[in-house]
């Protein structure tokens, strides 16, 4: 779905307003630090991430789309990123959960659940 897409877009912009634009009112991340449950607390998560991983670049592979209805639609996938701290090339990767919800005819994200890759 382009919703995924242009979410992955918008998040590396590295511009919070985009990413807002996507986010239903109520949206919850849980990242696996952190549970954050509104606007406020995702940008600051978001944007403190921006200001240590500098050039950050997100990806999601893998994705498998376990749910479309007409009104909402859940994925998983493997998200990817890198980018650089202290001028030091850096990656990683875990897991991830989207859930969308279709409201006025717009796709918004209500929900992502960010992990490590268990060993």
């Amino acid at each position: 779905m382009q919703i995924l897409n242009s979410y992955i877009k918008a998040t590396n912009t590295h511009d919070f307003k985009q990413v807002k634009k996507l986010l239903h009112p109520n949206a919850v991340y849980f990242f696996s630090d952190q549970t954050c449950t509104c606007h406020e607390e995702i940008q600051q998560y978001f944007e403190n991430a921006w200001s240590i991983v500098k050039n950050e670049n997100y990806e999601a592979h893998d994705v498998e789309w376990l749910d479309k209805k007409e009104s909402s639609a859940t994925c998983i996938y493997t998200y990817f990123y890198e980018g650089y701290i202290n001028d030091e090339y850096i990656c990683g990767k875990g897991r991830a959960t989207n859930i969308f919800v279709k409201e006025s005819d717009k796709w918004l994200l209500i929900h992502e659940h960010l992990s490590p890759i268990s060993k």
